[in-house]
């Protein structure tokens, strides 16, 4: 796991089938061009990893998970086209790149679990929106920031949280205001489903263990869930059920629907066979 890290981004395996992923850009994790496409990168191939069956995203630096994205780098659209509409291309298309790397969790085939303390600012709510289950130390302070800074959030929080909260009202507010709000008032609206006393060490500790509960069910189980949970955020029921019927046609002819059951009528713990690693050519 070591050989997949980067200069920002670091990978190790804290536990069997566990990835940790963990932002490093020393002093605030201010995240700039090189670092989020570094992360899009190393998603990508920890999702490529068959024997990885959960991603803990965390940050290494004590008082920060990010504090948004490094404003020095808006300055790189000064080099564009100085033609507005040549510009205006040039300009949607970083944006397109950049929402696609923040979105690189979310892609993963296996679940991802932040595990946010300190401050989390802005770019902070686009990254763990995009992840499946969220833990905060109850210590993080989280702002959706951009409106400070004179923009409409356009990563992923607009896109994202409406659909993982359960209050428009108090979003609105949220992203109108820029207000700082606490991890209570994150799980109140929905945005996290755990409070960890403590700080760094203690949420990533949680969301270890949740990882490892997770790591030990069937991958295929696991990873068409995951599959189906984000088809459903997007679609009708009934397409999900249409959708679902055909995905198990093929999936419930896995060897893990025979491990899990022997292992519940044994009441011994199932193994199962890592996921097959993906063709890179037809």
């Amino acid at each position: 796991m070591a050989s997949l890290s980067g200069k920002f981004v670091k990978v190790s395996l804290p536990k069997p089938h566990v990835a940790l992923v963990e932002l490093s850009r020393a002093p605030v994790n201010a995240v700039n061009s090189a670092f989020w496409l570094e992360f899009d990168q190393i998603v990508e191939k920890i999702g490529q990893e068959t024997d990885i069956r959960v991603v803990v995203l965390a940050s290494s630096l004590p008082k920060f998970f990010t504090a948004g994205i490094d404003l020095t780098s808006i300055q790189d659209f000064e080099n564009y086209d100085k033609d507005p509409a040549r510009r205006a291309l040039q300009i949607r298309s970083s944006i397109l790149a950049f929402q696609r790397a923040i979105s690189a969790t979310e892609r993963c085939p296996v679940p991802v679990i932040a595990a946010v303390h300190g401050i989390a600012l802005g770019l902070a709510i686009d990254m763990i929106t995009a992840c499946d289950i969220r833990y905060a130390a109850a210590n993080t302070t989280f702002s959706i920031k951009e409106v400070d800074v004179g923009l409409a959030a356009d990563i992923g929080t607009l896109a994202r949280l409406p659909k993982v909260t359960g209050n428009q009202s108090l979003i609105n507010e949220l992203t109108y205001t820029s207000r700082n709000f606490s991890a209570a008032e994150a799980k109140e609206i929905g945005l996290i489903s755990k409070i960890v006393d403590g700080g760094r060490e203690e949420v990533i500790e949680e969301a270890l263990k949740l990882a490892e509960v997770i790591a030990s069910k069937s991958p295929i189980a696991v990873t068409g869930s995951k599959h189906m949970l984000l088809h459903s955020r997007d679609h009708s029921v009934e397409d999900n059920l249409q959708y679902v019927a055909s995905w198990n046609g093929g999936m419930l002819q896995t060897s893990d629907l025979k491990s899990s059951v022997q292992a519940a009528l044994t009441k011994k713990k199932a193994t199962y066979v890592p996921l097959g690693k993906p063709f890179s050519k037809l």
